[in-house]
Formats: C-alpha cells, structure tokens, sequence
C-alpha cells in the first residue's frame, strides 16, 4: 500500500494511504470539515488520517487543505500515477464537478463564491482556503464548478465528492 505521512512537532498529522479503503480518522476541530474530508476519502478511496492542532477556523482549514496537499504530490507523480482527473457528482439537489492536472503554477479556477455563507456557525468559506491550499501544497491546477444547487451543505458535499472522485483517478493508474 502506498503510503505517504507528514508529521509537525504538536501541530499536524498526516497519513494518506492512495489505495484504501476510503476510510477517514479526521481531527481537525471543525465537525463540518472533519465531514467533507471523510466523504473526500470515501470517494477518492483513500485511507486519510488527518489532526489538526487548535487555531482559528481558518487557520485550522488552512492547515489541513496545505497538509492533504502536501501528502498527495508524491502520489500524483509516482510512477504510473495519471496525474489528472474528472468528478462530476450529485449530493441531492446539487450537482459539482472538478477537474485537476498537475501544474507548474498551481491555481484553483473556480464559480462557487461561499464567502458570506457560514456553515455549521462558522464565521469563514470553508471551501476557499482549503482549495487554495491543497492546490498549491499538491502543485495542482483545480477546476471547481457549481452546476446546481441551493442548500450549502449539499453543494459542499457535492464539490468535496467530486474532488475525492478527481484525486482518487489522478493517483490512479
């Protein structure tokens, strides 16, 4: 199994497994992000432990889209790893779709503006930053689009489906 870890003196843990189960231990202090990273897992089909030390809710989303990132570049470039891929999936209403390459310059592409929705209380996106981060700890140019969907949680299931989907194909080979 290939296995990738990242470990920071009291602050962050790190494991990723590319070819699991799809099973989560996620400890990021934010229940609604601890959710999306699991159903990220599930559908790339990756084995994910991830803790994440107490800070603010953006530093804490900050921490964990960079730390998820950073354990996925070698995956994505191994030998036979495509490097690439496509998710288009549905949470009930809503309906998401990603697309990622490996990039030089990596960036995150996106029509999904959630900066004044606070999910789960939270006074922050939980989407933006965390893309952000994973994308350039990765080296990823990432594609995100909101074909439909009104309920917040169910777009965000959507887009966090789809980017398992993408990830679990890039790893793929």
């Amino acid at each position: 199994m290939a296995e990738t870890e990242l470990q920071q003196e009291g602050q962050l843990l790190a494991r990723l497994a590319v070819d699991g189960n799809g099973e989560a231990s996620v400890s990021t202090g934010l229940p609604i992000l601890d959710h999306l990273l699991g159903v990220l897992a599930r559908y790339a089909r990756f084995d994910l432990t991830l803790e994440v030390a107490p800070d603010s809710a953006r530093a804490q989303i900050n921490s964990a889209g960079r730390a998820l990132g950073e354990t996925l570049r070698d995956a994505l470039r191994a030998p036979g790893a495509r490097g690439h891929g496509v998710g288009a999936v549905p949470a009930d209403e809503a309906l998401a779709s990603v697309a990622l390459d490996l990039a030089d310059r990596p960036l995150v592409v996106s029509n999904v503006d959630l900066s004044s929705v606070h999910v789960a209380g939270l006074e922050t996106d939980v989407v933006g930053g965390f893309l952000n981060e994973l994308a350039t700890a990765a080296e990823l140019a990432l594609h995100v689009r909101l074909i439909h969907g009104d309920e917040e949680q169910h777009v965000l299931d959507s887009i966090f489906k789809a980017l398992g989907s993408a990830l679990g194909q890039a790893c793929g080979r």
